[in-house]
């Protein structure tokens, strides 16, 4: 078993979300609920694994949970 963060992101074209895996690099999906983009990252997750494994490729794991951060500008 392994645990990644996820990040959702508001598409404000769609009504719904992007949602990224820091740690997987390429590896996105897109719900239109919150309880969507889990069910989709936790697919998307499986299969990037399943291709890197294939590929013979090392598969990242998440050491330590990304954080957010705010900061504002003058723009």
């Amino acid at each position: 078993m392994r645990t990644y963060s996820i990040v959702l992101d508001p598409d404000p074209e769609e009504s719904g979300y992007t949602v990224t895996v820091p740690a997987l690099p390429g590896c996105t999906a897109e719900g239109d609920s919150v309880e969507d983009c889990i069910v989709n990252a936790r697919e998307a997750i499986e299969e990037h694994i399943e291709a890197l494994v294939k590929q013979g490729r090392e598969v990242p794991e998440e050491l330590e949970a990304p954080r957010i951060l705010q900061v504002t500008v003058d723009a």
